[in-house]
């Protein structure tokens, strides 16, 4: 018996990267998954690709539409038959140095990470609030500690650890936990493409990152799906507005 049998899981970003692992993640211990993405070709596409006794949707949305967002969460609620986990993970990057920081880029990467946290949670805690049962699990990232080139990403990330531990106040006491996961440095596109940015091969990005970690490699998806999936597990019911740093040591530097 899987941790989620019996549980509805929806997962934001989920098309590709630490999304689709943590998605993945949770259909294989039960879960019945619904894959929310931007693109929503590419969540149908991720749901059918996802390996588990559960059933598995996509659903096309803009986390930082509260229309979309809406329709989502009811649309999840009603093919799936509830929802009990939500991981926030929907994320961009519009990297750049303050001075040269457009406004447009500023406010799609806070809409994103930050406002579409706060709409995705204020939509399922309605039926988490209903049930008394709820689990919401965000990203966030050591960026929030400040990371050069990245304003509008570490604001939004610690952003997303204070409404994490404000939500876990508001919500504690109906049954629901709120907590977030906070990677370092983990080889997916997103961060391939800030090789790119800095002029480097993916490989000695990589390379260079896993030499300065105490644990001497690169985080990988699966290694933040396995931090979310306990978070949002039964196990961690006496855990909640905690941030989990997973990131090798990174940060102990």
């Amino acid at each position: 018996m899987g941790r989620f049998e019996g549980r509805v899981v929806a997962v934001t970003g989920a098309a590709r990267g630490i999304g689709f692992a943590a998605a993945q993640r949770f259909a294989a211990e039960g879960a019945s998954v619904a894959v929310i993405d931007l693109d929503e070709d590419a969540a149908a596409e991720a749901a059918r690709a996802l390996t588990g006794p559960g059933d598995a949707i996509g659903v096309g949305a803009d986390v930082a539409s509260s229309a979309a967002v809406e329709t989502a969460v009811a649309r999840v609620v009603d093919e799936l038959g509830g929802l009990h986990v939500l991981m926030n993970n929907a994320g961009v990057t519009r990297d750049d140095l303050l001075f040269r920081m457009s406004e447009d880029d500023w406010d799609l990467v806070v809409d994103v990470h930050l406002k579409g946290t706060f709409l995705m949670t204020r939509a399922a805690q309605t039926h988490f609030v209903g049930q008394r049962y709820g689990r919401v699990v965000n990203l966030s990232s050591i960026s929030a500690l400040g990371n050069r080139g990245q304003a509008n990403y570490a604001a939004a990330k610690m952003g997303v650890q204070g409404l994490t531990r404000t939500a876990a106040i508001e919500l504690g006491p109906f049954g629901v936990t709120v907590n977030a996961v906070a990677p370092g440095f983990v080889a997916t596109d997103m961060t391939d493409a800030t090789a790119e940015r800095l002029g480097l091969s993916v490989e000695e990005f990589r390379r260079r990152t896993a030499e300065g970690n105490p644990v001497g490699r690169v985080g990988v998806p699966a290694d933040i799906a396995a931090a979310a999936a306990f978070l949002a597990s039964d196990e961690a019911s006496y855990i909640t507005g905690q941030t989990l740093y997973v990131d090798g040591g990174q940060t102990l530097g």
